[in-house]
């Protein structure tokens, strides 16, 4: 299946789960996971920013980093941007922080409150380089649209 299709019916799918659904942390594992399911990346997970910095939240992958700093590694560049990053190669991207030896891509989008703060990141890694492109940051964006728009209503 193209990929633009397997995003059209994951955005769908997602609409549906959440829908109604208030309770951020249930949201956000079934988000991961839907996602992971649909498109078998190595790690999908949010950080939440919480006390001055990104925070583990729910996710689906391999152990992963508890707490990433503003502005630091790709997450915290997102966060610091307010934008999303794509990375075609995690080693050459200053500052990358390795959670896992086994990532090698990485597309990092933002979810915003309802005064238009990021509250979070959505972080997702492959183990092969360049996976993401266009399409990929396109429908996540969507996606993380739909999640902040359901859980941090203005």
């Amino acid at each position: 299946m193209e990929k633009r299709e397997i995003y059209r019916q994951l955005l769908t799918q997602v609409e549906s789960l959440i829908e109604g659904e208030t309770n951020r942390i249930s949201v956000l594992a079934n988000v991961t996971a839907a996602v992971k399911e649909a498109l078998a990346f190595f790690w999908v997970g949010f950080y939440l920013v919480e006390n001055d910095e990104l925070a583990l939240g729910p996710f689906q992958g391999s152990v992963a980093c508890y707490h990433i700093g503003y502005g630091k590694g790709v997450c915290g560049t997102a966060w610091a941007r307010r934008q999303t990053v794509v990375v075609e190669d995690v080693e050459a991207f200053p500052g990358h922080i390795a959670c896992s030896s086994l990532s090698r891509s990485e597309i990092v989008v933002p979810l915003f409150d309802g005064n238009g703060e990021v509250a979070g990141v959505l972080d997702i890694d492959s183990t092969e380089l360049a996976t993401f492109d266009e399409v990929d940051k396109e429908w996540l964006e969507r996606l993380c649209a739909v999640v902040s728009h359901n859980l941090y209503r203005p």
